[in-house]
């Protein structure tokens, strides 16, 4: 339903990751895909601490490393998945690519600041900052 209510004008856009924006043939029917590299699409395993305390601890060990394993693996295909699909946009002439300027991409981060503030009420401030540590980010630096 995305793509007829794109050609009939009833939405003016999408938020996707390239690859379901070209698998899905948004860049038919959209005018401008903008690259804002503003999420991340990825996957928790998620245990109780007493079940993953009670596991042996050769295994909490051979689990984690499959699970960095797993991580680097899938970035790494859905990096070039995005990539060719970025590209594959770009050649069809149909839809124009936008990659947002340093000074632009700033001004995103800055304006999600009051959000980050917002969700420490309701998200564990540990979560919070191993999220920015993991991506090096730091609001505090903006």
């Amino acid at each position: 339903e995305v793509y007829q209510a794109l050609q009939t004008g009833v939405v003016d856009g999408t938020e996707n990751p390239p690859s379901n924006f070209y698998t899905q043939k948004f860049y038919e029917v959209q005018k401008a895909m903008t690259q804002t590299q503003h999420g991340y699409l990825g996957y928790a395993v998620i245990v109780n601490q007493k079940f993953w305390d009670g596991l042996p601890a050769d295994i909490r060990k051979t689990l984690d490393q499959a699970m960095v394993e797993a991580t680097d693996f899938a970035n790494k295909v859905a990096k070039k998945d995005n990539d060719d699909a970025t590209e594959a946009v770009r050649k069809s002439g149909k839809c124009e690519v936008i990659a947002l300027t340093p000074a632009e991409r700033l001004a995103w981060k800055k304006a999600m600041v009051p959000v980050y503030k917002q969700a420490e009420s309701r998200v564990p401030k540990a979560l919070m900052d191993s999220v920015f540590k993991a991506t090096g980010f730091d609001p505090a630096k903006l």
